[in-house]
């Protein structure tokens, strides 16, 4: 068999613990270890072609109910997406009954996947996913004489369905399955699948609601003075499904709409996290691979990053409460979008300009790149490549659009810059995140060990009374100094610029997540390229710069502890 020439991979000690994984094509190779990688290659193949299939279905279904919503209605769609959650439920409970149960199923755990704020994140958006189909639930029994019972019993089935993948990812992100390998990758497979076609719906939902709302603002500015018409209006039946004129109706449909955004971000962090889990079937970690100290999130040795971050933080909130308010009024301000796009404009160049001074730092470093396999890594430059892809693609349509009609208006100015400069941080930002990513980590140094046994000698020292408490205060205050000085430079400038980032990024994230849109607000770009063709830009590219945001948080908190 000339798939069996290439060197044997090392096996561990034990091998009475391994199930070699086994396909009926490489059935006559000699070497179980060949035999055991080709059949690894053929059933990421083919549950890869399972995923690829079923996304394919779902997608065929959604765009045909948004182009003929007479032949592929809404309700179409909700029960296909019911049938494949149902499925994956019955997968994901046989895997936490019967595969993890199985002896030696999980023999390694990849200690780089599912880190903590991934988890948290699944938990976080999980939650505000289970009360969005809530509000989704109590809406549609409001009105139940005009909605159809799908309406219900699918927010149900997503609540069971949320819930179920919520446990499953938390308790068992980390594992390398080692028994049932192809129902495994399968099973996951289609689990991603699901969660894709499930952004992609609340995609082009979340669409016809801001277009629902922005033709009703218009509407009103045109009849300034003259009741609006209702926004409440569903299916095409005006007066038959209006909410009633009562409280709990109004909470259900603003908090449905507030709490949307969540969705899509809670669709696209189980996808990667399911990805590496993808990843990890049947794979073995050498014992050099697993470290044997994990590095902590300590707010030590910092002072700068934290002052500048929590400043643009406690600016950004500011500003993005005077956008919404000044947005949601009958006639927008044009100074609210002066304020907010020059609030942009101040922080992006620091921004850039912190991500160039550490990228510079990281040349200047000793350290050597790791090159070791590692999915979680790999996922994570990807999705920071692909996910900057939204906020660039916007840019660039945004900047051919000013430049055509008329780039000397000053808000058509301030939009150009902040268009410019948003591509210019994007790439920095990664340039150094997946350095950072790449960097080994090296055991402290002698300055590092001196502090510890300092930081020891003054814990041992603080078993002391109440009425010391006030000495207490100045050795901890003393230990932060000492700390501080001790850094090297660069590890010093390195923390400092990460923990920046983080709090930028963070801000940068809670404005569009909570619906700060000027790009489609401002009304320029949408006269350039017509209503639709612009809506499905935004609607595409913004759900991709929020998350490229989130995901940015988590690969410059591992560029922090590693520094």
């Amino acid at each position: 068999c000339h798939h069996c020439k290439s060197k044997s991979a090392s096996a561990p000690t034990d091998t009475s613990k391994i199930h070699y994984e086994k396909f009926w094509l490489y059935r006559h190779c000699s070497s179980v270890q060949q035999r055991d990688r080709q059949a690894q290659k053929a059933g990421q193949l083919f549950s890869g072609l399972l995923a690829m299939n079923v996304v394919f279905l779902g997608s065929a279904f959604i765009s045909s109910m948004i182009f003929n919503k007479v032949a592929i209605t809404l309700a179409d769609v909700w029960i296909l997406l019911s049938i494949l959650k149902v499925l994956c439920l019955f997968w994901i409970i046989y895997y936490l009954l019967g595969t993890s149960q199985q002896p030696h199923a999980v023999l390694y755990r990849d200690s780089h996947a599912g880190a903590i704020w991934i988890r948290g994140s699944v938990l976080l958006f999980g939650s505000c996913s289970i009360l969005l189909n809530v509000f989704q639930i109590g809406y549609s029994t409001i009105l139940i004489h005009c909605k159809s019972r799908v309406e219900i019993v699918f927010p149900s089935i997503g609540i069971l369905f949320i819930c179920t993948q919520a446990y499953f990812l938390w308790h068992h992100s980390k594992d390398c399955i080692q028994v049932q390998h192809n129902l495994t990758r399968c099973g996951l497979m289609l689990t991603i699948a699901t969660n894709l076609l499930l952004w992609l719906l609340a995609v082009t939902n979340d669409t016809l609601h801001v277009e629902i709302e922005s033709q009703l603002r218009e509407v009103e500015r045109r009849f300034a003075g003259k009741a609006p018409p209702s926004p409440l209006h569903c299916c095409n039946e005006t007066t038959l499904c209006t909410c009633p004129n009562m409280t709990i109706c109004k909470v259900f449909q603003k908090g449905y709409i507030l709490l949307y955004p969540f969705n899509t971000e809670y669709c696209l962090v189980c996808s990667s996290v399911l990805y590496v889990m993808w990843k990890n079937v049947g794979r073995r970690i050498s014992p050099h691979q697993i470290p044997h100290t994990k590095p902590k999130f300590k707010l030590q040795g910092v002072v700068f990053g934290p002052l500048l971050g929590t400043s643009a933080v406690i600016i950004g909130a500011c500003v993005f409460m005077m956008y919404q308010i000044q947005v949601t009024s009958l006639v927008p301000s044009r100074q609210v979008f002066v304020i907010y796009y020059s609030y942009y404009i101040v922080l992006l160049p620091l921004m850039s300009v912190g991500a160039v001074i550490g990228t510079i730092i990281h040349a200047l470093e000793k350290k050597e790149l790791d090159t070791l396999k590692n999915p979680t890594r790999s996922l994570d430059v990807v999705l920071l490549m692909g996910a900057a892809l939204g906020q660039i693609g916007m840019s660039y349509f945004s900047i051919v659009a000013l430049v055509a009609t008329d780039p000397r208006d000053l808000l058509n100015s301030l939009a150009l810059s902040y268009s410019v400069l948003l591509i210019f941080q994007n790439i920095t930002q990664n340039v150094f995140v997946i350095d950072g990513l790449h960097r080994r980590r090296t055991p402290p140094g002698k300055e590092e060990d001196t502090k510890e046994e300092w930081n020891r000698e003054a814990y041992s020292q603080r078993r002391v009374s109440v009425l010391e408490l006030g000495q207490e205060i100045r050795k901890a205050s003393l230990s932060y100094i000492h700390t501080y000085s001790h850094l090297s430079w660069k590890r010093r400038v390195l923390r400092e610029i990460s923990f920046f980032l983080v709090l930028c990024n963070i801000i940068l994230w809670v404005m569009p997540t909570f619906g700060a849109h000027p790009l489609f607000e401002n009304g320029m770009e949408r006269s350039f390229y017509g209503y639709s063709t612009w809506f499905v830009i935004v609607n595409f590219g913004l759900p991709l710069g929020v998350f490229y945001r989130m995901h940015s948080v988590g690969g410059l908190l591992e560029v922090y502890v590693t520094a």
